[in-house]
């Protein structure tokens, strides 16, 4: 799978987030197993949510000066990987 950019991610983001508010409970829905295909989707609505927040506290630290360096270690990642994947968005 091809690395996503951050428009793509908040985009998904926000179209999971859509279809979430949109969801009408029936009644008896709360006692029944979550279908696979809504745990899925529900696993990468969270996904895409936490991508997204992880490049605005990204974009947040890179205006508060943290260097690559720093915000790779913070996400367990080398400061030029960091800046590969984020720099776009910081």
């Amino acid at each position: 799978m091809a690395p996503r950019s951050i428009e793509d991610i908040k985009a998904r983001a926000d179209e999971f987030a859509d279809a979430f508010e949109n969801y009408d409970p029936q009644p008896g829905d709360q006692d029944a197993p979550i279908p696979p295909v809504m745990a899925v989707r529900l696993a990468a609505w969270r996904r895409d949510t936490a991508e997204r927040e992880l490049a605005d506290a990204v974009r947040a630290a890179r205006e508060k000066r943290l260097s690559w360096r720093e915000v790779g270690e913070a996400i367990g990642t080398s400061g030029e990987a960091a800046r590969q994947r984020y720099s776009a968005s910081a």
